[in-house]
């Protein structure tokens, strides 16, 4: 009788081993799609913003400094935990 008490057991443990190497699978599929989709996204917006694919580089290196794409400088927002959480 113990044996298929353990045994039941183990074939439970087995079927959720099993939903979990699913749902871990399903779950890469969802994170792959969604940085596809995010890709896709941001090549859309580039593309919107009619850049010379020289240009590109230069731009996105300027925003990634400060600057707001034009040459001049933009204050970055800094919120403070305090006003995150407002």
């Amino acid at each position: 009788m113990a044996t298929s008490r353990t045994a039941k057991v183990q074939a439970e443990i087995d079927k959720t081993r099993a939903k979990i190497n699913e749902q871990q699978e399903r779950l890469r599929e969802l994170e792959a799609k969604r940085t596809e989709l995010e890709n896709t996204e941001i090549v859309d917006i580039v593309r919107g913003m009619s850049i010379p694919l020289d240009e590109l580089a230069t731009f996105l290196h300027s925003l990634r400094s400060g600057g707001d794409g034009s040459g001049q400088k933009v204050p970055r927002n800094k919120n403070t935990k305090e006003e995150a959480s407002e």
